[in-house]
């Protein structure tokens, strides 16, 4: 009995330190995860495996979603496969460099600025579409990239919740 209480205020506190770190789009997502397999291993019978399973598909699905969320939303803003690389490409560079400008809160506007800036500077300087067309593509990428990271961070909260819950019952 005592382990179960044990397990469950240790796993609500790894899901809140796992959504707080993947809304500041840091490698939070698996931490729920990361947390069960190595909770399982050493008191076996705490979780289902097809719980740790099917948590980890979800992260693995949140993964895609913040990594084509920016050139999904160049594409449907008109752009083409420049936009798009350059989306993809924009927001990691943004990213990073918005992390050693503002830390923590850098890196959210660096991703979804830089996935903006990335798109329209591929789509005019590779693609040569004009002007209206590049901003038109940068501004989907730079909403893709936000609406990308709002995504990640609910499936955050779904899958730490659920672990959380599954190691009390």
């Amino acid at each position: 009995m005592l382990i179960t209480v044990i397990a469950g205020i240790t796993f609500s506190l790894v899901a809140i330190l796992g959504v707080v770190l993947t809304a500041l789009t840091l490698s939070g997502l698996w931490l729920p995860v990361a947390g069960a397999i190595v909770w399982e291993v050493a008191f076996p019978g705490t979780f289902s495996w097809w719980t740790v399973g099917i948590a980890a598909v979800l992260c693995l699905g949140a993964e895609a979603v913040e990594f084509f969320g920016a050139a999904h939303g160049s594409r449907k803003s008109g752009g083409g496969r420049a936009g798009a690389w350059g989306a993809t490409i924009g927001g990691l560079i943004g990213a990073v460099l918005g992390s050693f400008v503002f830390p923590i809160v850098g890196t959210i506007i660096g991703a979804v600025a830089g996935a903006g800036v990335g798109a329209m500077s591929f789509e005019r300087g590779i693609a040569a579409r004009s002007w209206g067309d590049a901003l038109k593509t940068g501004g989907g990428a730079a909403k893709g990239r936000a609406v990308a990271l709002v995504v990640k961070v609910v499936i955050s909260i779904i899958v730490g919740v659920w672990i959380a819950i599954a190691s009390i019952g």
